[in-house]
């Protein structure tokens, strides 16, 4: 498949999603933006002070809400939430499945904590562009992110994830920016992603292969000596025999 070919299918998927805009309800995305305020905590009070969501029929009130871009300024149908340093703490966002048409979602400089949803890709299916960078973040990064195919930006760095990136992450063939700097991950690298630069992989530990210059310090160290062992073990065998038979003990 060219890249023409995908960009005329992302853009007519652009359309369709637009134009579900017009066809549908928009008491789906007030309801979800219900479910996040509900589900996070606002130390601040921003979200409490800027999100009025109660006045159902008026067209297009939730779009002068922080955070919230629209697709149309007269239509209740979120394009993105940009809710970046604003301050935020508790677990990852509930509700975002009731925000159909969102393609966007900036979580970055808050203080989320606990794992990443493994629904993430099922709840928020259409997103192409996730930042949940600078938060605390835990657990393992859900494989079901591969799912979202028109993805074009992932930032996870500075958080607490752990264990392996996903090998399925070799799907996502439409990925320009990816970083996962600054966390607890180990393992390679999947192939698609070493196109990225070193930078974005620095401060993992655990992680070896390419981009990266050489594995971790314990893998070579534990590699070299499983070497030296395959060189020299038949030597000194041979060795040990004949000392053993000239009557000198080994």
């Amino acid at each position: 498949m060219t890249a023409m070919t995908i960009n005329i299918k992302f853009l007519l998927w652009l359309l369709l999603l637009f134009s579900a805009s017009f066809c549908h309800g928009s008491e789906l995305d007030i309801q979800c933006l219900k479910s996040v305020q509900k589900s996070v905590a606002d130390p601040n009070g921003i979200l409490k002070s800027s999100w009025k969501l109660n006045s159902s029929g008026v067209s297009g009130y939730i779009c002068e809400s922080t955070g919230v871009e629209c697709w149309s300024h007269d239509q209740n149908r979120v394009l993105s939430l940009r809710l970046s340093s604003l301050g935020l703490q508790g677990p990852f966002p509930k509700g975002l499945d009731d925000c159909t048409s969102t393609i966007a979602l900036d979580l970055s400089g808050n203080r989320f904590s606990g794992p990443i949803p493994s629904r993430i890709a099922h709840d928020a299916p259409h997103l192409s562009y996730l930042d949940l960078s600078n938060n605390g973040f835990s657990g393992e990064i859900p494989d079901s992110i591969a799912d979202m195919v028109y993805h074009n930006v992932l930032n996870l760095e500075h958080n607490r994830l752990d264990g392996p990136i996903p090998e399925r992450f070799n799907a996502l063939g439409r990925l320009t920016t990816l970083s996962v700097a600054d966390n607890l991950l180990s393992g390679s690298i999947p192939a698609l992603l070493r196109k990225f630069p070193a930078s974005h992989f620095a401060g993992n530990q655990g992680l070896c292969g390419a981009p990266l210059e050489r594995p971790s310090g314990g893998r070579r160290v534990r590699g070299g000596l499983l070497l030296l062992l395959v060189l020299y073990f038949p030597r000194w065998l041979g060795l040990s025999k004949r000392l053993r038979a000239s009557g000198l003990r080994v």
